[in-house]
């Protein structure tokens, strides 16, 4: 199950998924775009390990990677409850 996180100003949805037996959790990158569709990656917590990039720059991997770098807490702890939305008790 994927569960949403944040849309950016920019479009670009992130979501995560539940924590795994393994103590993993995926997270995924999607943006819109006018010429490709869609850009998209995957990072995996805690490891922020990268795989799947497809149509995003280095410097836009940067610039997420700092991101959930930022909110990997966050993102961690919302991966055990449900999301935020299960979390917060919307």
């Amino acid at each position: 199950m994927m569960y949403a996180f944040m849309t950016l100003d920019d479009g670009t949805e992130i979501v995560h998924s539940e924590m795994k037996d393994d103590g993993r959790v995926k997270v995924y990158i999607e943006k819109p775009d006018s010429k490709d569709c869609f850009h998209n990656a995957v990072c995996w917590l805690p490891e922020y390990k990268w795989e799947n990039i497809n149509g995003f720059t280095h410097d836009e991997i940067m610039r997420y990677h700092d991101y959930i770098e930022s909110v990997a807490h966050l993102i961690m702890e919302f991966s055990q409850e449900g999301g935020f939305d299960n979390a917060s008790n919307f």
